[in-house]
């Protein structure tokens, strides 16, 4: 595994790297205000409240999620999550991938629109709340990993590249119960520059 460029203190709130309404039409200031300062922010102060004077309380927020369970690692993964999807994020985002990525793309699932189709019905199906990942081995091979509530492919032992939150509180206020069109609609604004990038670096680090 390697670490992405998420801010590893658990009590930081990491802002939003673009304006609120950056992202609009696709996602709304008002959803991004409600996701990133209400929900995201409320998982980090609770996650605070949760480790206080115990021993979680100086690690990094990667370690919190790897060595807890329970309310602890419910919290902590959701900020962990929740900071790992914004970053992914842009108003100027890159449509595909390039590169080693995009091999691997095609070398697995034929094309990157085949990787979004299957990326898609499996975060259109997923019952309840939870999350979507395309996520990487140690040998650079990619898997697509559908997790209910807070969910990660780090307790897997894999590297997270892209996600998909299909927790309401993503995308209510903009598509109400139209999950897929919320979908549909996200991967405008995803950027495979950042994708491409968190690929090379496990790379690299998995590198003999």
């Amino acid at each position: 595994m390697t670490m992405t460029t998420l801010a590893t203190v658990a009590l930081t709130v990491a802002p939003l790297p673009y304006a609120y309404d950056a992202l609009e039409p696709y996602i709304s200031a008002e959803t991004l205000h409600f996701h990133h300062d209400k929900h995201y922010a409320g998982y980090v102060t609770k996650l605070g409240e949760l480790i206080e004077g115990t021993h979680y309380a100086t690690m990094p927020l990667e370690e919190i999620v790897l060595s807890s369970d329970g309310a602890i690692f419910n919290n902590a993964a959701q900020a962990w999550n929740h900071v790992f999807f914004f970053e992914q994020l842009s108003p100027h985002a890159k449509h595909h991938p390039t590169g080693a990525l995009r091999r691997a793309v095609e070398d697995t699932f034929g094309s990157t629109d085949e990787l979004k189709r299957r990326m898609t019905t499996a975060a259109t199906t997923l019952f309840g709340s939870g999350w979507v990942w395309l996520a990487t081995d140690r040998d650079g091979r990619l898997y697509i990993i559908s997790k209910p509530n807070a969910g990660t492919p780090l307790s897997d032992d894999l590297t997270p590249l892209l996600a998909i939150d299909v927790w309401e509180h993503a995308y209510y206020i903009d598509y109400r119960n139209a999950r897929k069109d919320a979908i549909d609609k996200l991967w405008n604004v995803i950027d495979w520059s950042k994708v491409d990038e968190r690929y090379i670096a496990c790379l690299n680090c998995n590198m003999p």
